[in-house]
């Protein structure tokens, strides 16, 4: 009997390393991507046309047994209106929750599932009003935020009507109170149509600029801390009712407390070290859980790893020089094909497996920075 095909819409890394995983599994693949991404998908069946165009999405999921997102943003909607009995994956009533943070919070809460505290904004005396109550808090915008933009963290009056003035919509903004975390940390889980779900251990995060600048594991937390926090990511996917892989971003607090951040209903980038890691991948995985296949073994293989994000640092072509990176003991590089670079642009990552997280850590940074693009 034939594999399933899978279909990806979006053509960027994270379609580039799901559709990498699911040919080594001798699945085919067919990509659609609404212009060219730069990362010089590496094998046939990407079509890149305008994915606005019913008749273009129409006819690429004709060829498709199911259907997964690059990202939350791509146009699952008009692909279910023009294919309706194709099998998308996660359903449009998860991608709908989790586009817009105030829909994210609400699922949260019916729940019973720990967050931050926080306000639903429609006016500005509202904003106003949670942040004198908070005394310092985060604003961000319902839909878009992320990395950094779309968020502004306000302390007064003065920075919420700014703040307001710059972000909101005509439904307002969420106000988070801001939480003094001890530790930022990201759970994955896979899990199939049927609820059946694997976690991966929880990684400790580090975000600079408000990007995601390291990933390691083990995280560190205390056995109690480690539980709560799959607990949590694993009640987040079955609130969302989710299919594939979603990582769920959390704060730890100095008590040992866990709260949500935000959930990415897709692979996620402090995931990319379960391909060198783990027993599965997060993207073989999110591949058999869309396909409903048996889920793979999440487990590490290794003592310890960590991952760090490699970034542009200029503007032009990119001409990487991987032979310093290459020699780093344990390193495994990941370049993700696009031919030109700029500054803060993410171009690949480096992943360090070692006897510990320290050495993986002080590898995973030097190889990091030897990528020369």
């Amino acid at each position: 009997m034939a594999l399933p095909t899978l279909g990806i819409l979006g053509g960027g890394q994270l379609g580039r390393m799901t559709a990498l995983a699911a040919a080594r599994l001798g699945v085919p693949v067919r990509v659609l991507a609404d212009r060219e991404t730069g990362t010089g998908l590496p094998f046939s069946g990407v079509t890149i046309a305008d994915w606005e165009d019913p008749v273009v999405l129409r006819d690429w999921a004709a060829g498709c047994d199911a259907v997964t997102v690059e990202s939350e943003w791509a146009p699952a909607d008009r692909l279910l209106a023009v294919a309706p009995d194709v099998r998308l994956r996660p359903g449009a009533a998860t991608l709908t929750t989790v586009r817009h943070k105030g829909r994210q919070r609400r699922a949260f809460a019916e729940a019973g599932l720990p967050q931050p505290e926080h306000v639903l904004a429609a006016t500005r005396d509202e904003a106003r009003a949670a942040v004198e109550r908070f005394g310092t808090a985060v604003l961000k915008q319902f839909e878009g935020s992320y990395d950094g933009y779309g968020n502004a963290t306000c302390r007064s009056e003065r920075d919420v009507d700014a703040a307001w003035d710059d972000l909101a919509a005509e439904d307002g903004l969420l106000v988070e109170s801001f939480v003094a975390f001890e530790a930022e940390a990201a759970v994955t889980v896979a899990r199939r149509a049927d609820g059946e779900a694997v976690v991966y251990p929880a990684v400790r995060s580090e975000h600079r600029d408000h990007r995601l600048h390291a990933a390691t594991v083990p995280a560190g937390f205390s056995d109690a801390t480690e539980q709560t926090a799959r607990r949590v990511a694993l009640d987040t996917l079955a609130a969302l009712d989710a299919t594939g892989v979603a990582t769920v971003e959390l704060f730890v607090t100095g008590t040992g407390e866990v709260l949500i951040n935000e959930v990415a209903p897709r692979p996620h980038n402090t995931a990319h070290l379960t391909i060198d890691a783990h027993h599965t991948s997060q993207f073989e995985n999110h591949a058999r859980a869309v396909l409903g296949l048996p889920l793979g073994d999440s487990g590490l293989r290794v003592p310890a790893a960590c991952m760090v994000n490699v970034l542009g640092q200029r503007e032009g072509a990119a001409s990487p020089d991987l032979d310093d990176a290459l020699r780093v003991p344990g390193a495994s590089v990941h370049l993700y094909g696009k031919a030109t670079v700029r500054p803060q642009r993410k171009m690949g990552h480096v992943t360090v497996t070692a006897a510990d997280v320290d050495t993986a850590r002080e590898r995973a940074e030097a190889a990091a920075a030897a990528v020369r693009l």
